[in-house]
């Protein structure tokens, strides 16, 4: 049996593990949870699973946590804030880490997983997007494993099973294209946050479900295949696949195509995350390429989708610019969440963001030159706030 410790355990990611964690009892048990504020949630889900240890980030709501589970017996250890969250995840016996906290937020917990000693269920891209430069190092260091549970690296990290040293030649990431995949670029002006928020094909958190619209998603995806996978910026596609079927190809050296496919489900990525080396039965719906029908495919749209071609600039000029790009998208975007700015300006906040922290790119950053330029880059984003609301829009500074 495999222990497993989740942070992140009230949102899409976490309840997903915990729905494989509840059908798999005898493969898996839990040692540790932490989550944001939902204090309801949290309370259940220690009751049914009973960890050692939990933490809820929010300081706050810890009195509340307490009070909710005060008739439990054994009492596991509860903690609370920032240094709760990172103790949760460094904490007993646990061999596998899921790291399902949203954002950079879940950088420091999975350094501490690391140094720890445990592998990594990666499901924040954020991690590896914001930090590689420190991440990276001391996975080598210690000696654990990172293994990808998005649906799309999970699906290239399945396809590279068995295939020689040396005999990737390209990856092609598959992107849906998101709530406006069938819009027409000029409808964009008028977005609302119902409309960004009705993905097509998957049921996926409020903020990454805006990255898919913009299909930022997708280019912060390009970042972290290079750091996971090692291929040049120019090896890496991406190709607009209405249909979610195909989750990633890789091309091999001899030309060879290997995909791997499924029903739209982040359960399986993540079984296999836990599960690595073997493969578990389960009895969830078995892709039926008849019922799937027709898979299609077309390139993206560079005009309505401008965070693509940025995404790739910035992964290409490396350093702390790809903890800035990071860091001031989730402010966009928590902005336009908040009916702050319009849909079209998250694209001109976070350009205009990347422009100024060019002659200050660190080339070999530490993990404080990452902080301070995660801190940094939201509050530029602020200030840029404030120039759309003056003049309308932010003029490029390129």
């Amino acid at each position: 049996m495999k222990a497993i410790t989740l942070v992140g355990s009230t949102g899409s990611i976490g309840t997903q593990t915990l729905d494989i964690v509840t059908q798999y009892p005898d493969q898996f048990r839990i040692v540790g949870l932490a989550a944001g504020s939902n204090v309801e949630m949290l309370a259940a889900q220690i009751r049914q699973f009973r960890p050692e240890i939990a933490a809820i980030c929010s300081e706050a709501k810890l009195p509340a946590l307490k009070e909710a589970l005060i008739d439990l017996d054994p009492q596991p250890i509860l903690l609370a804030g920032d240094a709760g969250v990172i103790e949760v995840a460094r904490y007993g016996d646990s061999q596998t880490v899921v790291t399902g906290i949203v954002g950079c937020a879940g950088l420091l917990p999975t350094i501490a997983a690391i140094e720890a000693g445990k592998d990594i269920a990666l499901a924040n891209k954020e991690t590896l997007i914001a930090g590689a430069p420190v991440v990276l190092p001391l996975v080598e260091k210690h000696g654990v494993k990172l293994l990808p549970a998005d649906s799309e690296h999970s699906a290239i990290f399945q396809c590279l099973q068995g295939v020689p040293k040396d005999g990737l030649r390209k990856i092609l990431l598959t992107a849906s294209g998101g709530a406006f995949r069938d819009w027409d670029v000029e409808k964009l002006a008028d977005v609302t946050v119902a409309d960004a928020l009705k993905h097509p094909n998957w049921s996926m958190g409020r903020k990454i479900t805006v990255d898919s619209a913009t299909l930022m998603n997708k280019g912060l995806e390009v970042i972290e295949a290079h750091f996971l996978f090692g291929l040049d910026y120019d090896n890496i596609e991406i190709v607009i696949h209405p249909q979610s079927i195909i989750h990633s190809l890789i091309e091999l050296q001899d030309t060879s195509v290997l995909a791997q496919l499924g029903w739209p489900d982040m359960r399986l990525p993540l079984l296999y995350a836990l599960s690595w080396p073997d493969r578990i039965y389960t009895n969830w719906q078995r892709l039926d390429l008849v019922k799937a029908g027709n898979l299609t495919f077309r390139e993206p749209d560079h005009q309505k989708y401008p965070c693509m071609q940025l995404a790739y600039a910035v992964g290409k000029a490396g350093g702390s610019m790809p903890a800035v790009l990071n860091a001031a998208n989730e402010q966009a975007v928590a902005l336009f969440l908040d009916e702050k700015i319009r849909f079209l300006d998250i694209p001109r906040c976070i350009e205009w963001v990347c422009d100024r922290h060019q002659n200050d790119n660190r080339t070999n950053p530490s993990l404080d030159d990452i902080l301070a330029a995660d801190k940094w880059a939201r509050q530029e984003v602020l200030i840029a706030t404030e120039k759309l609301e003056t003049h309308s829009r932010i003029i490029s500074l390129r």
